[in-house]
């Protein structure tokens, strides 16, 4: 029966990780990132869940005669923005996820 006691410990350890773990996740999501096109031209806001709360273009971004220029702009601050939830999300939830192949973490 020691065998028990040892699986009883166990659950009791992984219900404990899954807690802060679920805790860490509600405290990423909270947050906010921004990513910056160059010159800081576009700025796009996102919460830790990578959800756009918030996308700022300065006028001097707008030229009618050359729209690609201001969707290259908007991309480049969203994916500055999206890589630094992912780089984020890494270092908070990467603890338990370590060693272990879970494709998106």
């Amino acid at each position: 029966m020691r065998g028990m006691g040892n699986m009883g410990n166990m659950m009791k350890q992984m219900r404990q990780m899954q807690k802060k773990m679920e805790a860490d996740q509600a405290a990423l999501n909270a947050q906010t990132f921004t990513g910056a096109s160059p010159d800081d031209l576009v700025k796009a806001t996102f919460t830790g869940d990578r959800k756009m709360t918030d996308l700022t273009i300065k006028p001097e971004a707008i030229d009618p005669d050359d729209p690609d220029m201001l969707a290259d702009l908007v991309l480049a601050a969203v994916n500055a923005a999206l890589t630094e939830v992912d780089e984020t999300t890494k270092k908070s939830l990467g603890k338990y996820t370590q060693g272990m192949n879970i494709p998106g973490l």
